[in-house]
């Protein structure tokens, strides 16, 4: 079998198709004629627009964090969000925090509010909007998990978006704190993969999704949005049941047509994820199980949006079933081979059936080498040499992420959550690099400019 035969062979198309994704290549390419297109507006004179602005201003924003046990972080994150907003608009609230994080919250300046019981973070988001009273006082609401820190200009890029009085949300763009020589090896695998996951579903999905209008991407991610408040008052927060908040959220959003959810790269926010494979698994079975019991919930129906998900649903069955079954089939491939050479007669036989060779080679092809070039590529556009050796370690977690998502789904219709919440185990802060540093400056004023007419579609 030649390589150029083995490239055109059906079987390894499809594998590389469904590795590389067909929801990639469609919201991709729409993703490029958008990035095309905001350079091409950079030159138009926004003067030539006369649209209705809804203008939302810092000062008019409040910043709400649910926090439970998180004094190794919530200081860094608050330290981060008094550079961009006054102190008296950021509400913690405290869940049964066994710690000193509404110590820290209270001196900081915050609004801090307590629980007497571990009511979970979603409960914990619905008590503070309702006791701050944050959406008859504020025109938008940002929400923030306690180990997040906002880009210095994240305000600057955000609120513009919310010019557009279409816009409900803004998604913020996730970035994790990589800091690969205080994890180890294993560690910084783990959180490489998970920056992996987040370059190519931002870049190669949302971005395309939410551009001239469209609205159809499945998650507004709770660590960093932007919420307009008359549109926040109306989603059922709380998600009873329900073991993750931010799909619930932006489900309802979709579901009552709020409003459409506006992205855009430049809104960073860094987050801590997971560096031990146990904290690693159990944040990601608690996302794929949030996933699957909010398509249970919502079964969303005749939008853009539905169609989006419904893509995305059915790429996720077909892609984690693929890294399941291909890997064990090499493995019974290559017992029945090793058994064979025994003498063993049911195995010489089925061995005589079986191209073993021709079996490798479409999993090398059309499986490792697709998924290591899309590393290849994160390397390149994150500029993280890292990548490069550590890509081989992503296919075992990209298997371990195929058994979480499928195991997940029979159980979004049999469990529900009883509220309570542990945060993955924090490591202490490390100071971001120089050129990412936040420097406390007075109240940020987003632009005035008029609405770009890329943002006004």
């Amino acid at each position: 079998m030649s390589p150029a035969d083995l490239l055109l062979d059906p079987a390894v198309v499809v594998l590389v198709v469904l590795v590389l994704g067909a929801n990639a290549s469609l919201w991709g390419l729409l993703g490029l004629l958008r990035w095309c297109d905001e350079r091409l507006h950079r030159q138009r004179p926004p003067d030539a627009l006369d649209l209705p602005v809804q203008r939302v201003r810092v000062g008019q924003v409040a910043v709400l964090m649910a926090a439970h046990d998180e004094e190794l972080v919530i200081e860094d994150s608050l330290r981060a969000l008094a550079a961009l907003v006054p102190a008296a608009d950021v509400h913690v609230v405290s869940d049964r925090s066994s710690d000193r994080t509404a110590e820290l919250a209270r001196a900081s300046g915050a609004r801090v509010l307590e629980t007497s019981e571990n009511v979970g973070k979603a409960e914990a988001l619905a008590l503070g909007i309702r006791e701050f009273a944050l959406a008859s006082r504020y025109e938008a609401v940002l929400v923030v998990d306690a180990d997040t820190r906002l880009d210095p200009h994240y305000l600057e890029v955000a609120l513009p978006l919310l010019d557009d009085p279409r816009v409900a949300a803004v998604a913020g763009c996730a970035q994790t704190r990589w800091h690969p020589e205080e994890l180890g090896w294993w560690g910084a695998a783990l959180v490489a993969h998970r920056q992996r996951v987040y370059v190519l579903t931002q870049r190669l999905l949302k971005y395309g999704q939410t551009w001239r209008g469209l609205s159809a991407t499945h998650i507004v991610p709770g660590f960093a949005s932007v919420y307009r408040s008359r549109a926040l008052e109306r989603i059922d927060v709380s998600a009873r049941g329900l073991v993750i908040e931010d799909f619930n959220m932006t489900f309802a959003l979709h579901a009552q047509r709020l409003g459409r959810v506006a992205f855009t790269p430049a809104a960073r926010a860094y987050t801590q994820d997971p560096s031990t494979f146990h904290d690693y698994v159990r944040q990601t079975q608690r996302w794929s199980l949030g996933l699957w019991q909010t398509v249970r919930r919502h079964r969303p129906r005749r939008s853009v949006f539905a169609v989006a998900l419904w893509l995305v649903l059915a790429e996720l069955v077909t892609a984690s079933t693929l890294f399941l079954a291909l890997p064990a089939g090499l493995v019974v491939v290559g017992g029945t081979e090793g058994l064979a050479l025994l003498g063993w007669p049911p195995a010489v036989a089925l061995a005589a059936e079986v191209d073993a060779t021709r079996a490798v080679a479409w999993v090398v092809v059309g499986l490792l080498l697709p998924d290591y070039l899309l590393s290849c590529a994160v390397a390149l556009g994150e500029r993280r040499p890292q990548y490069l050796w550590l890509g081989p370690v992503f296919w075992v977690l990209r298997v371990t992420d195929a058994f979480v998502a499928l195991q997940a789904l029979p159980r979004a219709w049999t469990t529900r959550s009883t509220g309570s919440w542990t945060s993955p185990a924090r490591r202490a802060v490390i100071a971001l690099p120089e050129t990412q540093l936040l420097s406390p400056h007075p109240a940020a004023t987003p632009s005035t400019d008029r609405l770009t007419e890329e943002e006004a579609r």
